[in-house]
């Protein structure tokens, strides 16, 4: 980055772009915290891909509202790493908030949950009609990825939408291939899943569809594969709130029921729309709800996720720097592996084994021994994670040992040891190779107890 931004934590990676937490410092020793989104390493080499990012961040610069995380900065590294410095939002997201409500075995009030979508409809309502500040032409924005995840909560009780990643505008210089997906599949439009032209209407279904989570506390559109996923937003089919939620009056369920209806003609036309039937729910039954409500509920939520994070392991240096790496021979063998939606395609997209990684998970101590002790010669990770494993030549005894019992003959591995039919030797007598077996366990066991018990004399 910038030298006047200094990442201090990482807080979320995705297929494209990884998100920290930084610090923007300028003139007088000015501070102000900020996100920074930046583009894996892998995808920056892709002209497709970057010129898709650019349209975000140019998009994103038109877009200054109070339910929307306003975007501040675009550069990149030296090494051509694009970034974007957003507003730091200080809280959780709607979908944290979702699960510690089920973990404490409720769901969000009644009331709330219309505030939430209520926040969530000013903002896109704005994003819809806005125009370009240049020529004065309507943008033609669609979120088009509106989810739990991307909707912010502040502890100050605040509801801002992020990630306009997906989002399209009449301006823009990559537009969507017809036929292709976009979006998390939950949360698409029929008309978006099948491939179709969408518009300000597709983020009114996809409301629609949260409205109806938070009221049930299930999903809606949710299939054992992405295709069935698919299938059944193509379908529509809603089944009844007031079944899975008593609490829900015909009223509401009728408004949710508007906004997920199949052809978008007959839903809401707008966003605003949809926040004026809710408004007017809440208005006839008397329900207040503030910021103040919302805030109790953020901070509930995110001191259990500082909880969670507290017990989890830090990530050392020794980890950033192997993921570093790993990231940079992922761009060296799949620089040209992204899809026509800019994602990353998996391994075995691109002609790799998942098999074939090694689990870095023990480098780290690996090295810490290696400073404390000389190092030994021992055989490489990296061939076991391939072929099958071969017998090792004999390391040179360190200590004298009681002699062993002649081994059994040479096998490659111990369940080949176990799988006497693989090694022949089922054929020549189980019970001789039963015997050796026990005289093996009961030497090893011997060993085993004198060391234990002359560890001082012998260290």
């Amino acid at each position: 980055m910038r030298d006047r931004y200094t990442i201090t934590e990482r807080l979320d990676q995705g297929g494209m772009a990884e998100v920290f937490r930084g610090v923007a410092e300028s003139m007088e020793g000015f501070k102000k915290n900020v996100a920074i989104k930046r583009v894996l390493p892998n995808l920056t080499k892709n002209p497709k891909f970057v010129s898709m990012f650019l349209d975000e961040a140019r998009l994103s610069l038109y877009l200054q509202h109070a339910n929307i995380v306003q975007v501040f900065d675009i550069s990149k590294t030296p090494d051509n790493a694009y970034f974007l410095v957003m507003e730091y939002v200080d809280g959780c997201n709607l979908k944290a908030l979702i699960e510690r409500q089920k973990q404490r075995g409720k769901r969000l009030e009644v009331a709330h949950s219309i505030y939430l979508m209520m926040e969530c409809c000013k903002g896109l309502n704005y994003a819809h009609n806005l125009d370009n500040p240049e020529t004065n032409e309507p943008l033609g924005i669609v979120h088009r990825d509106i989810s739990p995840p991307n909707i912010l909560l502040s502890k100050n009780g605040e509801v801002k939408l992020v990630d306009f990643g997906l989002a399209k505008a009449n301006s823009q210089i990559e537009s969507t291939d017809p036929g292709v997906v976009k979006g998390k599949f939950s949360y698409l439009s029929p008309e978006a899943a099948s491939g179709l032209e969408v518009d300000a209407r597709a983020d009114v279904f996809a409301v629609g569809i949260i409205l109806w989570e938070l009221f049930t506390g299930r999903r809606l559109f949710y299939g054992d594969t992405d295709y069935a996923t698919v299938e059944l937003v193509r379908q529509a089919r809603v089944p009844s709130i007031a079944a899975l939620n008593p609490e829900i009056e015909p009223e509401l369920e009728g408004v949710v029921r508007k906004a997920l209806a199949r052809e978008p003609d007959e839903r809401y036309q707008s966003a605003a729309d949809l926040a004026d039937a809710l408004a007017q729910f809440l208005f006839s039954r008397r329900m207040k709800v503030t910021a103040r409500d919302i805030t109790a509920l953020v901070r509930d939520a995110q001191m259990e996720l500082m909880r969670k994070r507290s017990s989890e392991p830090k990530e050392t240096l020794i980890d950033a720097l192997i993921q570093d790496e790993v990231a940079k021979l992922a761009s060296l063998v799949g620089e040209e592996q992204v899809d026509d939606d800019g994602k990353k395609q998996s391994a075995g997209s691109v002609g790799l084994d998942p098999k074939e990684f090694i689990d870095t998970s023990s480098w780290a101590n690996d090295l810490d021994s290696e400073v404390r002790s000389p190092p030994q010669p021992q055989g490489s990770s990296a061939q076991t994670s391939k072929a099958p494993p071969k017998a090792t030549p004999k390391q040179p005894p360190v200590r004298p040992q009681p002699k062993p019992t002649p081994p059994p003959p040479e096998v490659d591995s111990l369940s080949q040891m176990l799988e006497p039919d693989k090694t022949g030797l089922h054929q020549n007598g189980s019970n001789a190779m039963t015997m050796v077996i026990v005289l093996i366990l009961v030497l090893v066991a011997g060993i085993g107890v004198g060391l234990f018990v002359f560890k001082d004399k012998l260290f």
